[in-house]
């Protein structure tokens, strides 16, 4: 059954989600099905979304609902774990790291607030396990002022904070950062943001080319270093040129 038809079907607790949403959650989520999957959604409210991922993802999977409503407590079931507290209280996401383990899937479906999905993301992102999905959804809010602290290009928000993460996991604009090692994708849709995870290997990209051709590469780091040079010769075939190192 797909989650969408799961969704439209449901015959039990209320579940609160965009349509445009399924076809997203289905793309990043769906190698985990049937797997032993440690999934964390921020934000319970009625209990039906907890039970749609469970559901979903089988009976291997840790699905762990975190709210700070008292009575979200009653949905706990089987392999459903709910967790009261605040989503950016890092004291409290820290214990629950240690005793369910690191994240492979974080939803932040929680407060919605530019600055509680900021310092929900900064705490909880290094944490997801090294090819995990970090998932960030009604980021309409991001453009709305007040409550939400949004706005159009404003400073602070959630969208903004994305974008700037573009530019750290592109190593060639000169931005130092540890983000560009654990990154291998930042995906935008109406009101979602999802990063997908993925641990570089071997310190280094590779580069393929093909024709007639010499070519004599200066490897340099994107501090400028320079760490070795190569010629490779390839008459009417591939090169594999490896290139610049991820860490100098």
């Amino acid at each position: 059954m797909g989650l969408y038809k799961d969704f439209r079907d449901n015959p039990n607790r209320m579940v609160d989600k965009w349509m445009h949403y399924f076809p997203v959650y289905e793309k990043h989520f769906g190698r985990f099905v049937n797997q032993s999957v440690n999934f964390w959604e921020i934000g319970v409210c009625m209990g039906g979304s907890v039970q749609m991922w469970d559901r979903y993802f089988g009976p291997f999977a840790q699905i762990i609902g975190i709210d700070i409503l008292p009575e979200c407590k009653q949905f706990e079931n089987g392999n459903i774990h709910i967790e009261i507290g605040d989503q950016k209280d890092t004291e409290f996401l820290e214990f629950l790291v240690d005793k369910y383990g690191p994240p492979d899937i974080v939803l932040d479906d929680g407060s919605h607030i530019m600055s509680d999905a900021c310092q929900t993301f900064d705490f909880l992102y290094p944490k997801v396990s090294k090819n995990g999905v970090y998932m960030v959804e009604d980021m309409h809010t991001a453009y709305m002022s007040g409550i939400y602290e949004g706005g159009l290009k404003e400073p602070g928000s959630f969208i903004e904070k994305s974008k700037d993460l573009v530019d750290s996991m592109n190593r060639f604009s000169g931005l130092p950062t540890a983000f560009a090692d654990t990154i291998f994708e930042i995906a935008f849709y109406e009101s979602i943001v999802c990063f997908e995870k993925i641990k570089w290997h071997n310190n280094f990209r590779s580069l393929h080319t093909a024709g007639n051709f010499n070519i004599t590469t200066t490897n340099e780091n994107i501090w400028g270093n320079v760490v070795g040079t190569a010629t490779t010769h390839a008459p009417g075939g591939m090169a594999t040129l490896e290139t610049v190192p991820i860490k100098p």
